[in-house]
Parts: C-alpha cells; sequence; structure tokens
C-alpha cells in the first residue's frame, strides 16, 4: 500500500469524530484523505504545539466548535482575547472558501453557545473566585514561588486552619493565621507538630503582600465558582464553550497557570469515575502550558501528572497548548495520546535540537519530519491520534480546516452584554466578604483600656502593636479552641491540597 493510502486508512473511523483536515503528501493537499479524531479517545488528552503565528489559537476554536456540536461542553483559556469569536458566527471571504475547496470542507457560519469568566472579575467575563482553603497549599505555594520548606510550612498552616475550623476565604485570612502562629500567644499551637519558624513566616507573609499589590487579591474570595458548571449543555444540546478571558492579567503568568490547574484539580476532586466513555464529559484547553512546568517542583510534577492520569476515567480531556513538546514534562508528555503539531522554527542551536527531539516523540513516519516541521505553514500541522482502539495513527502532515465561527475578539460592547445576559452573572458577579479566619480573630481582641499618664524615665514601655492587640489576650488561645471545637474538622484534601465541597 503506497504512503498516501496508508495514512487515509489510519484515520478512517467508524464512529463520530472531530474533523480536522486533509492529508498534505507530495506537495498536494489531497481532500479524499481526511484526518480525523475520534470522539472516544479525547479523554485521552492531547497536545497542540507550535511556534508563534503557527495556528495554535485557530486549531482549538475548529476543534471547539465541533466538540459543542456534538454535545461536548469545551473550557478554553483565551490568552490573547480572540477566541471569544467561538460565540459569533464567521464572515464569508476568499480565504475562507480557499482553504474549504482545498480540504473538502462545507463551510457555513455557525455561532457556539458560550460563557465568558475571568479571573477574580478583572476583565470582561463572570468572576471566577477560590477561596484559599479551597485553594489549597500546594498551588498556593506554586503561585507564590515558595521553596520545599516554605512550602511545608504552609501547608502545616493550612492543616491549623483546617482543625480549629478557621476558614481561609481570602488572603486577609491566611496573614492572620500566620501572625497568630507566629506570636507568644500561638506560637505554642504548633509546637507539637514542627512549629512555624519567623523567618519561613517572614518570606510567606512577604510574598502575600507583593501577591496582593499585583492585583492578585480579587481571585480568593467568595462566592467560590463551583466547576461544576463547566458541564453545562445548552438547551439545544450542543455543549457550551466556556472562555475564560485573560488578557488583563497577561502580566501574571504564573497565577493564572496555576489558578487553570485548580480548575482542572477541582473538577477531578468532584466528579464520579466513569471509565470510558462515547464521547468527554467535558474537554480542557490548558494554554501557555509552559508556565505551569516553570520551576516546578518535582512533587507538583508528581501532582500534575497523577491529575492528568487519573482524570481521564472521569471522562475529562485535557489538551496542552505550548510553543514547543519539551515544555511539558516526560511524564505528562507520554500520557498524551493526541498530537497536533504546527510549524517549529529551527534560528538556534536550541531550536535545532528541540526540532530533532519533538521528531523522535513521533511513531515512525514517510515524512521526512525536520523538513515538513520547518515547512509548514500557518494553519498546516502535522497529526498522530489514538484510533477507536487505542493505537497512535499514522502521522499525516495536514492543512488543517477553517473554523466556522468568528476567527478574531466579538466587539467588547457585545462581549459586555453576553456577560450579563448569563444566568450564572447574578450568582457570581458580586464579591461576599462574610465572617472567616480574620473576623474570628480579630473578634478575641479585648476592649481598649483607658489611656495612661506616660510614666518618666526611659524605661517607658512601648506601645503594643497591632497584632499583640489582637492576639495578646489569654481569652484568644481559649477561642481558637472553642471555634475548634464548634466548627473545626480535618479537611479532605486531594493531591493538590484543594478541596471541593457541596456550594
Amino acid at each position: 500500500m503506497e504512503p498516501l493510502s496508508e495514512i487515509a486508512a489510519g484515520y478512517a473511523f467508524s464512529g463520530p469524530a472531530l474533523e480536522l483536515g486533509a492529508v498534505l503528501w507530495d506537495g498536494a493537499c489531497h481532500p479524499e484523505a481526511p484526518v480525523r479524531v475520534p470522539l472516544s479517545v479525547l479523554n485521552r488528552h492531547g497536545l497542540v504545539a507550535g511556534a508563534t503565528g503557527t495556528g495554535k489559537t485557530k486549531t482549538l476554536q475548529l476543534m471547539a466548535e465541533q466538540l459543542s456540536a456534538q454535545g461536548v461542553p469545551v473550557f478554553l483559556a483565551d490568552m490573547k482575547g480572540d477566541l471569544s469569536g467561538v460565540s459569533a458566527p464567521g464572515v464569508d471571504g476568499e480565504k475562507v472558501r480557499q482553504r474549504a475547496a482545498e480540504v473538502g470542507q462545507e463551510w457555513a457560519p455557525a455561532a457556539c453557545p458560550a460563557e465568558f469568566y475571568a479571573l477574580g472579575g478583572l476583565g470582561a467575563g463572570i468572576p471566577v473566585r477560590a477561596t484559599v482553603t479551597d485553594f489549597g497549599p500546594v498551588l498556593l505555594s506554586k503561585v507564590l514561588g515558595l521553596n520545599r520548606t516554605q512550602e511545608q510550612s504552609l501547608g502545616l498552616i493550612f492543616h491549623y486552619a483546617d482543625a480549629k475550623g478557621l476558614e481561609l476565604v481570602d488572603l486577609k485570612d491566611l496573614r492572620a493565621v500566620v501572625a497568630f502562629l507566629t506570636s507568644d500567644e500561638g506560637r505554642p499551637e504548633l509546637r507539637d507538630i514542627g512549629g512555624l519558624s519567623t523567618q519561613t513566616a517572614g518570606v510567606i507573609l512577604r510574598s502575600l503582600t507583593a501577591f496582593e499589590q499585583e492585583g492578585a487579591g480579587a481571585f480568593f474570595g467568595e462566592p467560590e465558582f463551583d466547576s461544576a458548571g463547566l458541564l453545562r449543555t445548552a438547551a439545544d444540546g450542543r455543549g457550551t464553550v466556556s472562555v475564560l478571558e485573560l488578557p488583563a492579567v497577561q502580566d501574571r503568568p504564573r497565577l493564572f497557570s496555576t489558578f487553570l490547574m485548580w480548575l482542572l484539580a477541582d473538577l477531578f476532586h468532584g466528579l464520579p469515575e466513569v471509565g470510558d466513555l462515547d464521547k468527554p464529559k467535558l474537554v480542557f484547553f490548558f494554554d501557555e502550558a509552559h508556565l505551569l512546568f516553570d520551576d516546578a517542583s518535582k512533587e507538583f510534577l508528581e501532582s500534575v501528572t497523577q491529575t492528568v492520569r487519573l482524570i481521564r476515567s472521569k471522562g475529562v480531556g485535557v489538551f496542552f497548548v505550548t510553543q514547543s513538546p519539551k515544555d511539558v514534562p516526560g511524564d505528562v508528555l507520554g500520557q498524551l495520546g493526541n498530537r497536533v503539531q504546527h510549524a517549529l522554527r529551527a534560528f538556534t542551536p536550541d531550536d535545532a535540537k528541540a526540532l530533532k527531539a519533538t521528531v523522535r516523540t513521533f511513531p515512525v513516519s514517510p515524512y521526512d519530519l525536520e523538513e515538513v516541521l520547518t515547512g509548514l505553514g500557518t494553519g498546516e500541522a502535522v497529526v498522530t491520534v489514538l484510533g477507536e482502539q487505542g493505537a497512535p495513527t499514522p502521522v499525516a502532515a495536514t492543512r488543517l480546516r477553517a473554523p466556522c465561527s468568528l476567527m478574531g475578539p466579538v466587539d467588547a460592547t457585545a462581549l459586555a452584554g453576553a456577560v450579563r445576559m448569563s444566568p450564572l452573572y447574578e450568582r457570581y458577579a458580586q464579591a461576599v466578604d462574610r465572617e472567616s479566619a480574620y473576623e474570628k480573630l480579630t473578634a478575641a481582641q479585648p476592649p481598649a483600656p483607658a489611656p495612661e499618664r506616660p510614666s518618666e524615665g526611659p524605661a517607658q514601655r512601648a506601645e503594643p502593636s497591632l497584632l499583640e492587640q489582637v492576639v495578646g489576650s489569654g481569652m484568644f488561645k481559649s477561642l481558637a479552641r472553642s471555634v475548634g471545637t464548634q466548627l473545626g474538622r480535618e479537611i479532605t484534601r486531594s493531591v493538590f491540597g484543594t478541596t471541593r465541597r457541596r456550594r
């Protein structure tokens, strides 16, 4: 069998599938040889990679709109603000018609049901918030840039707050607990389980302060977003495309990458085991994935790997989107069965080395992949996926289809209107600041004593600090223990230290 026929046969699936494009072979596009990916294997995860400007975003859009049409909800992280067009029909034009003719596509403009979210309400979208308690110490350590020792200390702080019923809703709650545990009154509370050094507490507090100065305080609080809302379908049965608008926080890359991991971990923690399904419950596109793995500890990477491996059996597919496969650790990359590799550039020795490493990750193919990967045009990619029986398909250089929705952002006014019309807007729009750890700790502060006449001489006592006023009373320890007795419980945490409680 000649190579073209062999490649075409490898993508001739009997069940429902996403149509990606048509095979490129010997310098020509062959619409009679479509390249597809079965719906049933999309929970085996995937990778969309390629240099800047090669068409990764349009690939996400193409896959999202077809998943939606098949009744599968989709989550998209919109880094540049140009994926909002998925909610509007595309615009016909000469380039679109030409691409459709080349790949055998019957193109027609179509929009998807979409919801728009924003981290903490910064930017256009329904605010997505998490409580500090549910975010957990592992992910918070990653976003604060703490080392292993400091991460362990933060875990100890969370352990104490959980046991004493001191809910960490926002960052001021966490600051209050750290301040108490390093005070004379609070230090004995942790003595039996390791204690908290003043130096480590200082690092954590300084990191929290810097974090808040970047505006990150808005991301933590209530009402907390229920990730189960990402599994919604529209009244006509199409899957809802949830678009997280991130342009307003592009200068805080560690934050949004870690927040995406929280969403994924929250889904993992709350969904039941379902095994292999005819189609996934949700497909989650994790953009700028390299940011998640930069400077990550071994333990953090192990947690990511475990979550990705196990969430498959809960019906969730995860596609990591990044510039190069080398951005993703080998243990994670080995779990990504579906690959869409856009063009790579080899302008430097490091680029050339990365190109060779990428080629080695593909199955044996009749293509000269080094040549193909550096010569692909915009909207072209090298594809290999899992077939319906779980075996890899032949490597196929592919000219991808054109999305049927708008390839660009919608008008800002239309976007704002869509956000306010959402049935979720009223639920999440307004932040709530209820009683939590900060309020419980400050409630122990005794009435301020009447001012005294200053004593004479150099031995005059300095005025107590705010912290000393808050925790300098013997009634404080009694309060903390009372809270622990009445409300406290050890929260069960997942591999990332996150929690999930029915909201």
